[in-house]
């Protein structure tokens, strides 16, 4: 038999396997087989269950009906294809692309020039969703991302302490995170009009406390729980998050931040402990990821609520270019818990040098206020669908948190992907079987 054919068996076999044996350890690991696994100590959620969990979180953030916000929350899923569709028609002309949920739920679409575009609607999620269109905006979002390719070493060494920047989709311009002293000691104009004669684009200048940080204080059921180790430079341990199960077809990993530390072990609940064995880690420019490998076979599974009680599994992944700024995701870390917020950028370069040096515009930041150390790692979900892991943080100078950032699944190892359930029977067919 050739080894792709193999391959290709083993692979069906183990998700012949998952399909039945979707149960957890008591210490929150995923089982080897029914037969062998301690009793279910976390509640395997249905799609009602899932969809109704987020939507009161997003009801408590805009304060709309339970109702209203399970309609948005399934137009925020059906929309993606008209969304992705809408960037390919308007290319070159695109400033950006958002999600606005006040006054109304709708679809933002922002261009350069002056030519009209009348404005539309697309059914999703039980309700028309309106799509509307401004023009005159400076210039395209392809052309502010080359300026920050370009530039970005010239705008770093402008200022002292090396800024964050993005593409501020909703204006159509270069925004620069700044340390609040460099504004106070150059002058907010002064220093605008500095970086807009590097850029060649219009920049908006907004002050922050403080710098980002990672997010090592540092999170298996495979994702969002507690991973911990000691760094051997400082011989301090640490804690972070663990992420989303991953597969290279043959093997089964977990995955975390990479500055995290290489030796970890994982936490269960009742604090018993699983060694994990390392096999890389990828901590450059647009990637902060480490992989973890398991002897036993793992499940398509990560915590969903802060006392670790409920569990979902992972169903798709959002791409990053499908993601849009006002897109509402979740995150489940170790110190935090579990919360919902707003994208608030989708081409997001960290300040310092957080990525073994200048990091990429391809980070997705997050608004706060909920992020700590220690949630490193953590999944980062809508649903079922993966987003992304928790990278860093930026705070206030009481220590509230600004906004939180993370790595999208795109930038998973190469040959390695995430781990996925069957489709949603199946997936209820088990978890009738595990019991409540």
């Amino acid at each position: 038999m050739g080894k792709g054919i193999g391959k290709q068996m083993n692979t069906a076999l183990r998700r012949a396997a998952i399909a039945v044996i979707m149960v957890m350890t008591a210490g929150g690991t995923a089982g080897v087989a029914a037969a062998q696994s301690p009793p279910l100590t976390a509640h395997l959620q249905a799609a009602d269950e899932v969809l109704a969990q987020d939507a009161g979180e997003y009801a408590r953030l805009y304060d709309v009906p339970v109702d209203e916000a399970m309609h948005r929350l399934r137009a925020q899923e059906e929309t993606v294809a008209t969304t992705d569709r809408l960037q390919e028609v308007y290319g070159d002309r695109l400033a950006g692309l958002y999600i606005e949920h006040r006054p109304a739920y709708r679809i933002v679409v922002v261009l350069t020039g002056s030519d009209p575009v009348p404005d539309q609607s697309v059914y999703a999620g039980g309700m028309n969703v309106p799509i509307v269109f401004k023009t005159g905006a400076p210039v395209s979002r392809t052309h502010i991302l080359a300026a920050i390719t370009q530039h970005q070493a010239e705008i770093r060494a402008a200022v002292p302490h090396p800024p964050s920047m993005g593409v501020d989709v909703r204006t159509g311009q270069l925004i620069l995170m700044v340390d609040g002293a460099d504004v106070d000691k150059i002058g907010k104009d002064t220093l605008r009009a500095r970086i807009e004669k590097i850029a060649g684009v219009p920049v908006r200048i907004r002050v922050q406390d403080r710098p980002e940080v990672n997010l090592r204080d540092v999170n298996l059921v495979g994702g969002g729980g507690r991973v911990e180790g000691m760094n051997p430079a400082d011989g301090k341990r640490y804690s972070c998050t663990s992420g989303f199960v991953v597969t290279d077809g043959t093997s089964d990993g977990v995955v975390t931040a990479a500055h995290c530390p290489d030796t970890l072990a994982y936490y269960g609940p009742d604090r018993s402990q699983l060694p994990l064995k390392f096999l890389g880690q990828w901590g450059w420019g647009y990637q902060d990821v480490q992989l973890h490998v398991s002897d036993q076979v793992l499940q398509p599974l990560f915590y969903a609520d802060t006392k670790k009680t409920l569990a979902r599994a992972v169903t798709g992944a959002r791409n990053r270019t499908s993601t849009r700024v006002g897109d509402v995701v979740c995150h489940r870390g170790e110190r935090t818990g579990y919360s919902c917020a707003e994208v608030e950028l989708v081409d997001f370069a960290p300040s310092g040098d957080l990525c073994g040096g200048a990091c990429l515009a391809t980070w997705v930041a997050v608004a706060g206020p909920t992020c700590k150390g220690g949630d490193s790692g953590a999944p980062v979900f809508n649903g079922t669908t993966a987003f992304g892991l928790v990278k860093g943080a930026s705070y206030r100078g009481d220590g509230s948190c600004i906004f939180y950032f993370y790595m999208s699944t795109d930038y998973l190892p190469a040959g390695w992907s995430l781990l996925q359930a069957p489709a949603s029977p199946a997936i209820m067919a088990v978890r009738g079987m595990a019991g409540k």
